[in-house]
C-alpha cells in the first residue's frame, strides 16, 4: 500500500476504536460501527459495495452492512487494519494510491469532527499536494449536480473548476479542506466561500456535492 494511504488507513482504525461503536460520526445516521462497515464492504465485497451507486444494487448493500454491523466492533477494526484480501485490486499500489487516500482521509475526518474536543490537525505540504491531485481529478464528478458554477482554490492561488455556469462561487482553502467541502461535508470544512449571497445559499442548499 501507498504510504499515505496506509498511515490514513491506520489513522482511521485507531480511531475508531478510541471512540467506540457507538460514536457520532459527520455521515448522516451513521455511528462509528457503521462507517467501519462500509469501509470493509467497499472493499471486502465488490458484489454489494455498488449499492452506493446502481439503485439495483442497494438492498444488497443494506443486507451485506448489517451483517457486517452485527461482527463483534474489535473484528471490524481489525479487518479494517489489515486491509483487503490478498487479491482485491486495492492490494496494488496503483489503485490504493488513487482510490484509497482520499476516502480514509475523508473518512477519519468524519470521525474526528464529530467529536465534541476535536482539534485541526496539522497536514504536511506534500500531504496537502497528494490531495490537490486528486481533488482536481474527481473535482468535476464530485460538483456534477450542483446548481451554480464552482471554483475551488488554493491559498496560493491554483484553482480546479468544479462546474461551470453563472454566477460563480469560489470556495478557497487548503486542500484537505476544500476535499471536505466538495465531498458533501461542507458545514464541518474551514473555507472561505466568495459569490453572490443568492448562489451561495442555492449552492448550499442543493445537497449535490459529493458521490
Amino acid at each position: 500500500m501507498s504510504t499515505f494511504a496506509k498511515r490514513e488507513r491506520l489513522l482511521l482504525a485507531d480511531l475508531l476504536e478510541t471512540v467506540g461503536p457507538d460514536a457520532e460520526t459527520l455521515c448522516e445516521g451513521w455511528r462509528a460501527r457503521d462507517l467501519a462497515a462500509h469501509v470493509i464492504v467497499r472493499e471486502r465485497r465488490p458484489d454489494a459495495a455498488g449499492g452506493q451507486l446502481i439503485k439495483q444494487l442497494a438492498p444488497r448493500l443494506e443486507k451485506v452492512m448489517a451483517e457486517y454491523c452485527a461482527k463483534p466492533y474489535e473484528e471490524l477494526i481489525q479487518l479494517i487494519r489489515t486491509g483487503p484480501p490478498r487479491f482485491s485490486p486495492f492490494q496494488l499500489k496503483q489503485v490504493d494510491e488513487a482510490a484509497n487516500i482520499v476516502e480514509f482521509y475523508i473518512h477519519t475526518e468524519d470521525v474526528r469532527r464529530a467529536q465534541p474536543d476535536w482539534t485541526p490537525r496539522e497536514l504536511d505540504a506534500v500531504f496537502q499536494d497528494a490531495l490537490w491531485s486528486r481533488l482536481e481529478r474527481s473535482a468535476r464528478l464530485v460538483a456534477r449536480g450542483v446548481p451554480t458554477g464552482l471554483v475551488l482554490r488554493r491559498p496560493d492561488g491554483q484553482t480546479a473548476v468544479a462546474h461551470r455556469g453563472a454566477p460563480v462561487v469560489t470556495v478557497t482553502g487548503e486542500p484537505s479542506e476544500l476535499l471536505m467541502f466538495a465531498f458533501g461535508r461542507q458545514d464541518a470544512a474551514h473555507v472561505e466561500v466568495d459569490g453572490e449571497a443568492d448562489a451561495i445559499t442555492k449552492l448550499h442548499d442543493s445537497k449535490q456535492l459529493g458521490i
